[in-house]
């Protein structure tokens, strides 16, 4: 099982025109102006949304709008299409027709509001702000984007009284806090500025909620404190951030600026970027698993408020790749500003996206340019080490890695991943002597790192040595990072190896239950039903397999399943015997695919049950999980069970009924 090598190999060094217009939009085929009828033109973009295709989807429902011109459902939707793609002037006509419309008035006079904002109508912007309907995250975006309009309109005191008046859930605490402080300090009130950010780099808990705001408010508070003279602090606040985020290349660049005594620019300079930035900050808090769509909308109406932010259009490539968008991942990598930190990041992103498109040759190109730039750049060794293990060119791979090994002097906790990528390097060359010692030395440099755990106990147990050793890293890896299907996939399959079927059935069920769309690990869990001797259900994963469009090696071996069954299970009888006849050829000992530079808060395996909650005025996901699940962060699962607020979630109203978990057997 393999992800793509790619984005998350230099995500540590991320903080996590400038609209993507040209990268989605496509002209109007003769496919759709074919379409003859409402219905037909309807259910083309409903289709076309659901493949993600937005260019497709937008030229559809202008079509079924040129049947039904007045039809608002058509028009909300045709809007949401516009702003999602970066064709924000073409919304605003929709906005205007659809801003006294309930239902979503929360986008269409967002919109309003945020044209306002840009052209420095801030009492009309004001005015767009005030909802007939809102939810606790309606009521955050608008109360902060308020505030920042009347900083704008020169009404400071009113800015920071505003700011100050907003209340919700304890989530709230950590964006207020951020914002009061950033306002404070555009309006020259230095001491309450000063408390704020205080306040603010002491909410761990809002930190691990929502990681980017905490991260964004420290480098906010450090520029602030440089500013003020007092150095010395601000390289404190720094050190701090950099715990929470090792290599964040923004904390690298401003650390470098103060200690060089250059001055340091203000992360939010006046009130259209303190409105970008609070829709900036509930984005990349929403962007957590299954909101691609409804944090991709919320990055585009930060876009057109500040179209040079590097944060912003960062972000953006961020969903677009999550979306499999190479191409609109690489039009916003393109226009991060040559001035900015992130340049770097965004260049070595490019040309993993060119991989990503398959064209190696410009991929390779342009990464072996990038290194060539700067030799000693880590990043850009895993970049191009990614590329070359994308085409399966693991010798070359191998050899980049030894090169990075040679330039980087003592390492630090920073490098573990050349070493863990040496490693993988070395084990599909199947030179295990050389990929061991790289695999210890990634964890003497990072120990608990999860991946690393993962590969090394897996790679044990597959060569049936250390067995007990091999299965506890496992084990260590699934405790910290519960909610990786992939790793708990190894754990199942670890104990599959091991002959332990039930335990194997037990762990593969919660990988497929945390990634059903993955065609390997419903393979894995039909193998353990079937051992298990519930051969209807082996079946059924099977055909799912099939169902899921999986690569020729795994739909042959599933295909042979289905015809065949599986032979007897014969448990190896030393660490000599290699025999590859009780491990399926698809089997790969971890993918080195996932992020594994940010811990993930735990997830706990859910049942859909019948249980359903009625929500009540001012509740949000977010507090209903935290007060019904003890949780928060479980916001996630109620996504889950409620799809269609899957890249809506601020769709709840009151009376609505929300589908809620209950805990597993």
């Amino acid at each position: 099982m393999r992800l793509k090598t790619g984005r998350w190999i230099v995500a540590a060094g991320l903080a996590a025109g400038i609209a993507t217009g040209n990268a989605w939009a496509a002209p109007e085929t003769d496919e759709t102006v074919s379409i003859k009828t409402l219905s037909g033109a309807y259910l083309a973009a409903r289709v076309a949304e659901t493949d993600n295709d937005l260019a497709s989807a937008i030229a559809y429902y202008r079509r079924a709008i040129s049947f039904d011109a007045d039809n608002q459902t058509l028009q909300q939707s045709l809007m949401l299409g516009l702003i999602s793609e970066g064709s924000f002037d073409e919304a605003l006509p929709y906005a205007e027709k659809l801003k006294e419309v309930p239902e979503v008035e929360r986008f269409s006079r967002l919109a309003l509001a945020v044209d306002s904002i840009r052209g420095e109508r801030y009492a009309e912007a004001e005015t767009w702000l005030k909802l007939t309907l809102e939810s606790d995250l309606d009521r955050l975006i608008t109360g902060l984007m308020t505030a920042w309009a009347k900083l704008g309109a020169g009404d400071s005191a009113g800015a920071l009284a505003f700011v100050d008046q907003l209340s919700g859930p304890e989530w709230y605490d950590l964006f207020i806090g951020y914002h009061r402080a950033l306002i404070a300090e555009r309006a020259g009130d230095m001491e309450t500025a000063r408390t704020a950010f205080e306040a603010t780099q002491t909410n761990v808990s809002g930190g691990g909620a929502a990681p980017e705001v905490f991260l964004r408010s420290l480098e906010a508070y450090a520029g602030f404190l440089a500013r003020e003279g007092e150095n010395d602090k601000a390289l404190e606040v720094l050190a701090k951030a950099e715990e929470f985020a090792p290599g964040r290349v923004t904390i690298q660049a401003l650390r470098e600026d103060i200690e060089s005594g250059e001055q340091a620019a203000p992360l939010v300079p006046d009130a259209q970027a303190g409105a970008a930035e609070a829709l900036l900050n509930l984005a990349t808090a929403l962007n957590r698993s299954g909101g691609e769509s409804f944090v991709r909308l919320y990055l585009q109406y930060a876009v057109a408020l500040r179209p040079d932010s590097d944060a912003i259009l960062v972000q953006l490539a961020g969903i677009a790749e999550q979306q499999s968008n190479a191409e609109a991942a690489i039009a916003n990598y393109e226009k991060v500003p040559a001035s900015s930190p992130m340049r770097r990041i965004a260049e070595l992103q490019l040309g993993l996206n060119l991989a990503d498109l398959e064209r190696f040759d410009e991929a390779e190109g342009h990464l072996k340019a990038a290194l060539a730039e700067d030799e000693n750049d880590m990043r850009a060794y895993l970049a191009l080490g990614g590329v070359y293990a994308r085409q399966e060119k693991y010798r070359d791979a191998a050899n980049l890695y030894d090169q990075a090994v040679a330039r980087m002097g003592e390492p630090t906790r920073a490098e573990w991943n050349i070493f863990y990528q040496r490693g993988i390097a070395y084990e599909r060359l199947k030179e295990w002597d050389k990929a061991e010692p790289n695999f210890h030395k990634a964890l003497e440099l990072y120990p608990d790192q999860p991946q690393a755990l993962n590969y090394l106990g897996y790679s044990w147990v597959d060569m049936n040595i250390n067995l007990e050793e091999g299965l506890e890293m496992i084990q260590r890896a699934v405790e910290l990072r519960p909610s990786d299907g992939y790793i708990v996939d190894s754990l199942g399959w670890a104990f599959y190896r091991l002959g332990r079927f039930e335990d194997a059935a037990r762990e593969l069920e919660r990988a497929v239950g945390l990634m059903p769309a993955d065609p390997i690990l419903n393979d894995h869990l039909g193998d353990a039903y079937w051992r298990v001797g519930r051969k209807l259900e082996a079946t059924f994963q099977w055909r799912h397999t099939l169902a899921l469009e999986p690569d020729d090696e795994v739909k042959a071996d599933a295909e042979r399943k289905l015809a065949e069954g599986m032979q007897p299970f014969e448990q190896r009888a030393d660490a000599n015997d290699a025999s590859e006849e009780t491990l399926p050829a698809n089997v790969v000992p971890l993918p080195d695919g996932a992020d594994s530079n940010a811990d993930e808060p735990p997830v706990e395996t859910v049942a859909v049950g019948s249980t359903v909650h009625v929500v009540s005025p001012g509740q949000s996901l977010w507090s209903i999980a935290a007060e019904l699940l003890g949780d928060g962060n479980r916001y996630i699962e109620l996504l889950d069970l409620n799809p269609d607020l899957r890249g809506d979630p601020g769709r709840i109203v009151p009376g609505y009924r929300l589908n809620l978990p209950q805990p597993a057997n």
